[in-house]
């Protein structure tokens, strides 16, 4: 039987190099109080024997884990799960782990064991991934000001003193709104989400607005709730065609629905984008294959996670540097519209 080579020690690598152990520990840990020919003269002699520090003697020395606790919920629906791949992606890059804690339930505000079983693992930070839902974030004010680690929250309404990453669902609102107006449509309607959602209320508030502002009506008849599902935009685009005859687009608030409301727009015989022009919102990769394509407006769910866990990083490193602590604020991210064929309407 082969026996398993065994791994470069520190020691090793510092008697290969001609320096002490605890210069070779300097070089790996970035310190810069070591001369640049040392530093060259380590570093090749790390990459010529392979050394890997172990993480786990490392955090043990430094009394760091190097683990983001991470919480999410739902992640049968499209954005928290995109959200959570954003984050694993972004943490590996930085040399993080994650220890993740799924809540059963959106809704659900019995916080505390969840911050007792990260904190007794030793994470540095928590990025709180799940969307602001109904009363889910009563809580956030009422956290111990003793607190010894930081949080970054995702998907929410911004606020005083604590660091918020979000997408700005209203600037894309305004947009998708805006766009159906330049191609001339004037009788537009919206499908939004459920409306517990702090998105869905910020996509309506935008629909609504950019109508008012530019002169045209909002009545009640002219939108309907959806729950974010194509199921549900298939189901009440049948109320909303109902009640709002003369609707010649519709500004849907996922491209889920949409995809449900253009179904049953090609069984009425009705010609997209020549009888009802729609834009979607969220630019899932299937948008592009919709017939017709879909336009939409694109949230860039990997670039809010990267910001997030950049900004975990910033507040944690800072805080072991010694340097002054690193004040809450809040990143609002932009919309970008991807047009597409569902809403160019003919210039005949």
């Amino acid at each position: 039987m082969r026996q398993k080579p065994s791994r470069a020690t520190i020691k090793e690598v510092a008697s290969a190099a001609g320096v002490s152990t605890q210069t070779v520990s300097r070089v790996i840990n970035g310190r810069p109080d070591v001369s640049p020919e040392t530093r060259k003269r380590v570093q090749e002699v790390v990459e010529r024997l392979g050394y890997q520090p172990s993480a786990l003697a490392r955090s043990l020395i430094r009394q760091r884990s190097h683990t983001l606790g991470v919480v999410t919920a739902g992640l049968k629906y499209i954005g928290p799960s995109r959200i959570l791949s954003g984050i694993t992606m972004a943490a590996e890059e930085a040399g993080y782990a994650l220890l993740l804690k799924e809540l059963p339930r959106f809704e659900d505000n019995h916080i505390e064991p969840i911050f007792q079983a990260l904190i007794s693992r030793h994470v540095d930070g928590i990025i709180w991934a799940v969307p602001e839902i109904g009363e889910n974030r009563n809580w956030v004010h009422q956290l111990p000001v003793d607190l010894d680690i930081p949080i970054v929250y995702l998907a929410m309404n911004p606020q005083e003193n604590i660091s918020v990453v979000s997408i700005d669902n209203y600037q894309g609102g305004r947009m998708a709104v805006s766009h159906l107006l330049e191609q001339g449509y004037r009788h537009i309607g919206h499908i939004s989400g459920p409306l517990d959602w702090w998105e869905a209320r910020q996509r309506i508030a935008a629909w609504k607005d950019t109508l008012k502002e530019t002169g045209f009506e909002v009545e009640d008849r002219h939108w309907v709730e959806g729950n974010w599902s194509s199921s549900s935009g298939a189901s009440v685009i049948e109320k909303l065609l109902e009640q709002y005859p003369e609707m010649d687009a519709i500004f849907v608030a996922n491209d889920q629905m949409a995809l449900g409301v253009m179904q049953v727009a090609h069984q009425k015989g009705l010609r997209i984008p020549e009888d009802i022009g729609i834009v979607g919102f969220d630019n899932i990769v299937e948008s592009a294959y919709f017939l017709p394509s879909l336009t939409t407006i694109q949230q860039d769910q990997y670039t809010v996670s990267k910001v997030a866990v950049e900004e975990i990083i910033k507040i944690i490193e800072a805080g072991w540097a010694g340097l002054d602590p690193i004040a809450p604020r809040s990143v609002m991210l932009e919309t970008t519209l991807i047009v597409r064929n569902s809403s160019l309407r003919p210039t005949t």
